[in-house]
């Protein structure tokens, strides 16, 4: 098989990949593609909830094809048992001839050992395929693996002249619709979106996914409250029942609010600082936040060299004197980041930036 061709079943793997992102619970989502004889006779992607495996799930399409076959996988098989067996196993015992995964797999249970455990089987292994475009798609799961917290993407829409809004003004809509499907779709594909109580206060937002279809894609929504000062009444808490509500605090907050949060179908969590917070929610499996909230979240949160990920929105809209100025803009971003993809969404300009280490 050409390298051309390696990489064109890899795309097609990276693809299965992305489409359950955030919805796979503390399992990356890997995507798997089975080719026999240059067509695919198999596909897989981790199964909603993260049970059964991509691979598991290909190589049951794939039946009898399999044996010869040659298996490419965005992240490299599992080799330990936990709640279902190895899938380095089930390739071995599958009879797949070559497997071709773009990167090792961090955590370490594995850590190398499921490629080693196909070599030793006489299974020919590549590695490295695509490997940048998979570091991307499965970059929330690499953070949690690597770095033991959650990985924060932080969303900012910006006016012409660097505002994000008017004080007092609730929500100000500077970026136009095909910009506001894009963050809902990056909604559907977080594990949590995170705001400030200010934003809360000036918003009133629900933070769901409204996109045609996609509301059970809604993900855990987390505000930072140290007082627990929220009203009872916004839309958030309102709808606690329905779509999960992680209220941040302090230590020394309100008591009473807390049960009175927490009877209203909302979860209290107690974290001193950003960076605790963001270690407790990847020990629940919470891996990838997408930030939505205001200049004062987002400002911490590239101060304690948090974030990970930042999607500028520049809309064509003029706020003018008295504008709520963004703590970024195209021209002054932090440094550690570096531009990797930017175009434009309607009449938007959309620019994505990775912290470089």
């Amino acid at each position: 098989m050409t390298r051309l061709a390696d990489e064109n079943f890899m795309a097609k793997a990276l693809d299965l990949s992305h489409s359950h992102l955030g919805q796979t619970a503390n399992n990356p989502s890997v995507g798997c593609i089975i080719v026999k004889d240059g067509e695919i006779v198999g596909r897989g992607v981790t199964a909603v909830g993260g049970r059964p495996h991509a691979e598991t799930i290909a190589l049951e399409e794939a039946g009898e094809a399999a044996h010869g076959a040659t298996a490419y996988i965005t992240l490299e098989p599992c080799s330990h048992h936990g709640k279902t067996p190895p899938c380095a196993d089930a390739l071995i015992e599958a009879g797949i001839a070559r497997v071709v995964a773009a990167i090792e797999d961090p955590d370490k249970r594995v850590s190398g050992q499921g490629l080693q455990r196909l070599k030793q089987a006489g299974i020919a292994v590549d590695t490295g395929v695509l490997a940048d475009k998979a570091e991307r798609e499965l970059a929330a799961y690499l953070t949690a693996k690597r770095k033991d917290r959650a990985h924060v993407t932080l969303k900012m829409a910006v006016s012409q002249d660097g505002m994000i809004g008017l004080p007092g003004e609730g929500q100000v809509f500077i970026t136009g619709p095909e910009s506001r499907d894009f963050v809902h779709q990056l909604r559907a594909e977080s594990h949590a979106i995170l705001v400030g109580l200010g934003t809360v206060r000036a918003d009133d937002p629900e933070l769901t996914c409204r996109l045609p279809g996609l509301f059970h894609r809604s993900p855990i929504r987390i505000v930072l409250d140290r007082a627990l000062d929220i009203s009872l009444d916004s839309k958030l808490v309102k709808s606690a029942h329905d779509v999960p509500l992680l209220v941040v605090a302090h230590s020394d907050a309100d008591e009473d609010r807390a049960f009175a949060l927490q009877d209203a179908g909302a979860e209290v969590l107690y974290a001193k600082n950003n960076e605790e917070l963001l270690l407790a929610l990847a020990t629940r499996g919470i891996y990838s936040v997408l930030v939505e909230g205001g200049a004062r979240v987002a400002t911490a949160l590239l101060e304690d060299q948090l974030v990970d990920r930042i999607y500028l929105l520049t809309g064509s809209k003029v706020v003018g004197e008295g504008g709520i100025a963004a703590p970024l803009t195209p021209e002054h971003m932090p440094a550690g980041f570096r531009l990797v993809r930017e175009g434009d969404i309607g009449v938007d300009h959309l620019r994505e930036f990775e912290r470089e280490d």
